[in-house]
């Protein structure tokens, strides 16, 4: 329940008091001050500023207008908040990536291999958190970055760890895989026979996923860019424990899926290559990789629904993963490229793929696979996640 003293306040019926919510913040000097000071704190002119202090009744009409004007309901102040989330967090969340984004294309365009987008993928992301939690204090406030580090509370460096993980072992696959094939990808050979694929391609392909990653990465931006704001909009839970828990069950089970599929299928490749890997956690599924990349990404929200610091923005982020894995540039336009590659390349996989496809699911299991024995290995996984994280929590 570490997570729960945090935000002990947010255990409570009706909405919080500006007073309420900043005297249950952490107020122990130093570092952790530091974070929320600049919101809540008396000591500090911006937050005078912005709303009254704590422990201050609000005595002025200004202070007042100020107080109102942060919790009312009115279209207004909705529309105020909207904007001030825009300006704080998702404006320069994309322009963070549109940058990374760009200098992608340019790498892509002078080397000639498109896949140059995909190893900017898991880097703009897992850089984007890292400099959202820690970097902009770095910079912005003049701390060291073992201060910067502690600033932040528990469940907010699981978090960032949560998503270097995912990010670091995405961009490691990508890299092994591009280097050994030692060409583009060949989802993109099609696209680049358009005389003026890359003439337009910034704009159509590589400014577009910048687009999506921005919305992707709400869950590992807003609680460190807008802290206030995911502390007072997250919904109330009487069980905190237990959304923490099925938040690293989830992550960890899909970390195990993704893992498992990578030296699986480098085994296969190994052992002559021959047909389609459909045996260990590629047998529960067609793309458990897909499947363990929406798993993760699911379980960020609910952390953050648990730890108090919960905005329902953030809730975009897993929903905007998986629109992308199912439906742009996941499972569907892989599919089309193996299919067709394979009955120009390799008949032998090109009958085990039609096989495959009659047989499993593209994304989610089908209830059959309750008797996989593959499915119950990576629930105990998960299981298994949660068991060494509060381990590491009891110490911590």
């Amino acid at each position: 329940m570490a997570e729960q003293d945090v935000y002990s306040s947010r255990l409570s019926t009706g909405p919080l008091p500006v007073d309420r919510a900043a005297s249950h913040l952490p107020q122990t000097s130093g570092a952790e001050q530091d974070l929320y000071g600049s919101r809540f704190s008396s000591g500090f002119d911006k937050a005078r500023q912005q709303i009254p202090r704590v422990g201050q009744a609000a005595g002025t009409a200004a202070e007042q207008d100020l107080y109102g004007s942060h919790f009312s309901t009115t279209t207004q102040s909705s529309t105020a908040a909207a904007l001030g989330l825009l300006q704080s967090a998702a404006l320069p969340s994309f322009t963070f990536h549109a940058a990374f984004s760009t200098i992608a294309y340019g790498i892509s365009r002078y080397t000639d291999r498109a896949e140059g987008k995909d190893w900017f993928w898991p880097t703009g992301m897992t850089l984007n958190a890292w400099y959202s939690a820690i970097g902009s204090k770095v910079l912005n406030d003049g701390l060291s970055l073992s201060a910067a580090w502690s600033t932040l509370n528990y469940p907010e460096k699981l978090l960032l760890t949560g998503v270097t993980a995912w990010g670091v072992r995405l961009l490691h696959r990508i890299a092994t895989r591009s280097i050994a094939r030692g060409k583009d990808d060949p989802r993109y050979d099609a696209a680049k026979k358009d005389p003026g694929f890359w003439n337009k391609s910034l704009f159509t392909m590589f400014l577009p996923e910048a687009a999506a990653q921005t919305l992707i990465s709400l869950p590992f931006v807003l609680p460190y860019r807008a802290t206030a704001e995911s502390v007072l909009s997250s919904p109330l839970t009487s069980q905190p424990g237990w959304f923490h828990a099925l938040a690293v069950f989830l992550f960890s089970t899909g970390f195990a899926i993704e893992v498992l599929a990578d030296k699986r299928l480098a085994a296969h490749k190994k052992n002559g290559d021959v047909g389609v890997c459909r045996d260990g956690v590629w047998s529960i599924v067609r793309h458990p990789n897909y499947l363990g990349d929406a798993l993760i990404h699911f379980s960020f929200p609910i952390l953050l629904l648990g730890a108090g610091l919960f905005h329902p923005l953030a809730a975009l982020g897993p929903v905007a993963n998986y629109v992308f894995l199912r439906f742009v540039g996941g499972d569907r336009e892989n599919e089309a490229t193996q299919a067709e590659r394979y009955a120009k390349e390799d008949p032998i996989k090109a009958r085990d793929f039609a096989e495959y496809r009659a047989e499993k699911n593209s994304f989610w299991p089908s209830v059959k696979e309750l008797g996989n024995k593959w499915t119950w290995a990576v629930v105990l996984a998960g299981a298994g996640g949660v068991v060494l994280e509060r381990g590491i929590r009891s110490v911590c």
